[in-house]
């Protein structure tokens, strides 16, 4: 047995990041100033989106999206149940009510078919999620929607990922939010971002983030042209990022292309050694695509394959120590929600009963994958 635990996911940081947060710290400036707006501009860049502002977080990057779009009390958002909390909860902070829908049993997303099906004349936005980092075709949706329906994609597992079209996530022309929490592709340890188009928006996105004023303090510190704080346009929030993670963001994306080719040897490391083996697991589609951004590493045990149900499966893993993960238990069955009243979604359902997210990162070795891979056997292959 391994000594060390091998998590479903973690940062890979370098000296490179701890000079980059050292130099920030020396600097004396360590609040959001030069190193954001820098940060900003090469994501921009990166990613092909006219405008990116960070924030604190993907939870904070979505709920200013909604805002933006008028999301409010008695409006209806069309949300996936298989999804992090925050994805819904996001429509709830501001008093309208998320719709759950289903999502394919393949790509694990949200499809027009299963969004059309939750549409009502209530329906003012949907938040499409890029489960694992596949990207969804949000053209084709596009043209299955009413023209007021906003789309907003939530892009938590999708930096890196691809559209059909050739184009970055991000570069859609929809509002679309990013996580760099600390597990994710790109980490600032904690931080998020919102992609788009529309510099009027993206303006008040900024006003949004620092309470609702119309200049930041990097700005009053370098130009220090009044004696008065900056005026207040409307109530705002406190959402922003700060220099020292984005000087972590910087270098990670200058790192992020070594770091996916690392992402992509190690999920075709397991299926060799799947397929040697002979095993009955099946993956979500996409994973072994160069668009797919594999954030998660999400394979499919059924019972009646491996004679042994999905939870002990994953226990037996963690006593192995392999951080075996499931993501997620769907929403609407979460005690918040599920008083609701919602329907059943008979696929999301039966993913919950089926899916488990195997180690995967830019830390992982391949040594570490044939270890994965042979306790799996050594659980699933019976002599």
């Amino acid at each position: 047995m391994t000594k060390d635990y091998i998590p479903f996911g973690t940062p890979d940081f370098t000296e490179a990041e701890i000079e980059a947060v050292t130099r920030v710290m020396r600097s004396g400036w360590v609040g959001m100033g030069k190193e954001t707006i820098a940060f900003e501009k090469e994501l921009s860049d990166y990613i092909g989106a006219h405008e990116v502002v960070t924030v604190n977080s993907c939870t904070s990057a979505l709920f200013l999206a909604l805002l933006i779009e008028g999301i409010g009390p008695g409006d209806e958002v069309i949300v996936p149940s298989l999804t992090w909390c925050a994805t819904a909860n996001a429509a709830l902070y501001l008093g309208a009510k998320p719709v759950f829908c289903d999502v394919d049993s393949q790509s694990m997303c949200v499809t027009p078919k299963t969004v059309a099906e939750k549409l009502t004349s209530r329906t003012k936005a949907v938040i499409v999620v890029h489960y694992g980092g596949y990207a969804v075709d949000v053209d084709e949706l596009r043209q299955t929607l009413p023209k007021h329906v906003a789309i907003i994609e939530d892009a938590a597992h999708a930096f890196g990922s691809y559209y059909n079209n050739k184009k970055c996530v991000g570069a859609s022309g929809n509002l679309v939010c990013f996580s760099f929490y600390a597990n994710k592709n790109l980490s600032t340890a904690d931080g998020g971002a919102i992609a788009l188009f529309d510099p009027c928006k993206a303006e008040r996105l900024r006003s949004l983030r620092m309470s609702g004023m119309d200049s930041n303090a990097w700005s009053r510190y370098t130009k220090a042209s009044t004696v008065f704080v900056a005026s207040l346009t409307e109530l705002g929030y406190k959402m922003n990022l700060t220099d020292l993670q984005a000087a972590i963001g910087r270098v990670q994306l200058r790192r992020l292309g070594e770091m996916a080719n690392v992402r992509f040897e190690i999920a075709k490391r397991y299926k060799q050694r799947i397929d040697e083996l002979r095993m009955d697991i099946s993956f979500q589609s996409g994973v072994f695509d160069k668009s797919h951004a594999r954030h998660l590493f999400v394979a499919m045990f059924d019972i009646t394959k491996t004679g042994i149900k999905r939870d002990d499966l994953l226990l037996a893993l963690r006593t192995r120590n392999i951080g075996a993960s499931i993501h997620y238990r769907p929403l609407h069955s979460q005690p918040l929600y599920a008083g609701h009243g919602v329907p059943s979604l008979p696929i999301t359902e039966s993913l919950a009963e089926s899916i488990m997210t195997l180690p995967i990162s830019a830390k992982m070795t391949l040594t570490q994958v044939d270890y994965v891979v042979e306790q799996l056997a050594a659980l699933l292959i019976k002599e």
